[in-house]
Formats: C-alpha cells, sequence, structure tokens
C-alpha cells in the first residue's frame, strides 16, 4: 500500500484547496512526476525516523535508507525550496511538515469508492489511509443488495446519486474499484458529479478531460515489473 499512497500524493498535488496558481507560477518549469513520487517515499521514511526518535537527518541517510544517492535527494527537495541546516541537516518534524504541505496532505481529505467487491472492501478497511490524511466517507456501487448497507462504518450509495453525496459530503478525489468493461462509464459519472482526481485500479487506461487528475494502480503490472527484476537478477546460461 505505501507505493499506493505515493500515487495519491502525486495525483492530489494537482487538487490542492490553498489557491489557484498564479500565470506567473504556471509558466515555471513543472516539477518532473518521478520527483513528486520520490517524495512520498521520503515522507515515510521520515515518518519512520521520527518514530524511531530521530530528530535530524541527511541527504546521505535518507538516500541510503531508500537507494538514492545523496545528490538525488538534494536535487529532489531543492525543487521546492531550501529545508536543511548547515551542519545539521534536515529536521525531520519540518521537513515531515513542509512535504505534506507540497503533496496537499497537511490537511484531512475526504474520498470516495466505487465498486463495493472484494478490493473495494478491502480499501475501506485499510487503516493507512487515515494515518496519511485521507478519509473515505462514502461508497458507491450499483447492485441493489448493497445500497444502503455500511463497510467498516461507510455508508454505499447507488451510483446515480454521486452528484448529492460528492457535494455534501465535499468530496473531490475518488478510487475506483470495478471491472475494467464498466471503468470507463464510473469514471465519466465520477467527473460529471465534480470529481477532480481519480485513483484508477481497473487494468484500463481511462479517457478523461485534461483537467482531471489521474493515477492508474494495476497490481499485475507491478507483478511484471516484480518478475522482470527477479529473472534478471541472475545471467542468463
Amino acid at each position: 500500500m505505501a507505493a499506493i499512497f505515493g500515487r495519491i500524493g502525486a495525483c492530489w498535488d494537482g487538487c490542492m484547496t490553498e489557491g489557484k496558481k498564479s500565470a506567473e507560477e504556471n509558466a515555471e518549469p513543472q516539477v518532473p512526476q518521478a520527483v513528486v513520487s520520490r517524495l512520498s517515499l521520503y515522507l515515510r521514511e521520515l515518518q519512520h525516523l521520527v518514530r524511531d526518535g530521530h530528530e535530524t537527518t541527511s541527504s546521505t541517510q535518507l538516500g541510503r535508507l531508500l537507494g538514492f544517492t545523496d545528490a538525488q535527494v538534494r536535487k529532489d527537495l531543492a525543487y521546492f525550496g531550501q529545508f536543511g541546516y548547515p551542519g545539521i541537516g534536515y529536521r525531520c518534524a519540518e521537513l515531515i511538515a513542509a512535504i505534506k504541505k507540497i503533496l496537499g496532505t497537511n490537511q484531512s481529505w475526504n474520498l470516495a469508492i466505487v465498486g463495493m467487491g472484494n478490493l473495494g472492501r478491502a480499501l475501506i478497511g485499510y487503516r493507512g489511509f487515515h494515518q496519511q490524511g485521507f478519509e473515505i466517507v462514502a461508497g458507491f456501487d450499483t447492485d441493489p443488495a448493497k445500497i444502503g448497507t455500511h463497510t467498516d462504518g461507510v455508508e454505499v450509495f447507488h451510483l446515480d446519486d454521486a452528484s448529492r453525496v460528492i457535494q455534501e459530503k465535499n468530496i473531490r478525489m475518488a478510487i475506483v474499484a470495478v471491472p475494467s468493461p464498466v471503468a470507463q462509464r464510473v469514471a465519466d459519472a465520477l467527473v460529471a458529479a465534480g470529481i477532480e482526481g481519480i485513483l484508477n485500479f481497473a487494468p484500463v487506461t481511462l479517457a478523461l478531460p485534461k483537467h482531471i487528475h489521474t493515477v492508474g494502480v494495476d497490481l499485475a503490472i507491478e507483478l511484471e515489473q516484480l518478475s522482470f527484476n527477479v529473472v534478471s537478477k541472475f545471467p542468463k546460461e
């Protein structure tokens, strides 16, 4: 699930409510997506360090923990400002607060999830979302048997009620956990209901307006990448 948080953070980076960017800011070079993804990794390691009692860290330590060079860590953070102190390095608590602000997770955000199958119910029950500032507050489905039920305290609504529920609960981001044949229709309904960011677990690429932020999580692709690394570890005979 840690990798998912990185993608959620990257998705939400474009959906923050702290004000629209000015024309001058929009003219600045865009931060590479890979950098945004690494911010979430830095955040996770910093949180681990604080839990272990560390007050400060360095680019060398962060890089070593994550398999990056210290130069890469400094370059990534430099996109967003100057955070280090001479002779001290980074103050963990300050850097955590700064990264959360950059990712837009310095406050809690309400989420919706569509698809109350095994995956949808498992995601609702995952406590890590709440720990990182995300709260699933509404579920959607089209199965009459599921409408009006609750999963871990989250009420399930019919997808036809998405516009009303999303507005009432101040939801701007949604998770799609439905079979691929219906994923596009579900995503279109969410966009029409006012959703601005979609985390898509369906193994299909969604065609959505440019202003909608999407992140795809295809678990089969992740396993394919893992299998490649495993079979590539040893030279073939």
